[in-house]
């Protein structure tokens, strides 16, 4: 069977990085560097080789430095939604970006987290698995068990069908957001382009409605969200034979 792997994906870098300071003092968070690779480009290049060919990518904080350094690729076509007038966070973001993504499903990629392998599997698993008569949104969960800087109480619970559901009042969750999705951007050109979360605006309805569905990780999972985080995925690398 041949999977339709979604033509577009939307990057996020215009985020201030502000746990990564003093890093990203005069360097934007996508562009620093782990064991000698640049944060986005480890979640770019699986993208490439899963045969995604455009990107709309974002940018706030160093935005010259982000389209500098995109300016080196040539296996993506390049848009860049700007946000230098004002910084819109997750949602926003793609409110104002939504115009620029097409009617068909695309990838949203965070760029402060990445997996082990640096494989194109999981975009073509979710690919794969993304079904739109049964879900709005497909995100990638990393077992929190199975990752490395990461050291929240976990996001999602998930049922046999894959549906997901927050934890509530349990303490944990087995469930973590890998940062990685599938989406329908019809659903945000009726958002209007401010500064708002998804998290709570666009994912709580979709979960009370059953269409927040996620796919498990099947690699180990690096976030890399401050320093700290950088030297342990580089440990973690060097160990593991990068």
């Amino acid at each position: 069977m041949s999977i339709s792997v979604p033509h577009t994906a939307m990057v996020l870098a215009a985020g201030l990085g502000t746990r990564m300071r003093p890093l990203t003092d005069h360097m934007p968070k996508p562009l620093i560097e782990v064991n000698g690779k640049a944060l986005m480009d480890r979640l770019l290049n699986p993208l490439s080789a899963a045969g995604v060919k455009r990107l709309v990518v974002n940018v706030h904080w160093c935005a010259d430095m982000i389209e500098q350094h995109l300016s080196g690729r040539d296996d993506f076509e390049i848009v860049f939604s700007d946000e230098r007038d004002q910084l819109l966070e997750t949602g926003g973001g793609l409110a104002k970006a939504a115009p620029l993504l097409g009617e068909e499903p695309v990838f949203v990629v965070n760029t402060d987290a990445f997996w082990g392998s640096l494989s194109p599997k999981p975009f073509l698993d979710m690919a794969g698995a993304f079904d739109p008569d049964q879900m709005d949104e497909l995100l990638l969960l990393a077992d929190t068990q199975r990752c490395l800087g990461f050291a929240g109480a976990g996001d999602f619970t998930r049922d046999e069908h894959g549906r997901l559901t927050r934890h509530g009042d349990a303490a944990t969750a087995p469930w973590a957001y890998a940062g990685v999705r599938i989406l329908k951007p019809q659903a945000f050109l009726s958002q209007p382009v401010e500064p708002f979360s998804v998290a709570w605006r666009i994912w709580g309805p979709l979960v009370e409605a059953g269409r927040l569905h996620g796919l498990p990780l099947d690699d180990f999972w690096l976030h890399v969200g401050d320093p700290q985080a950088v030297k342990d995925a580089e440990m973690w690398l060097m160990c593991h034979g990068e």
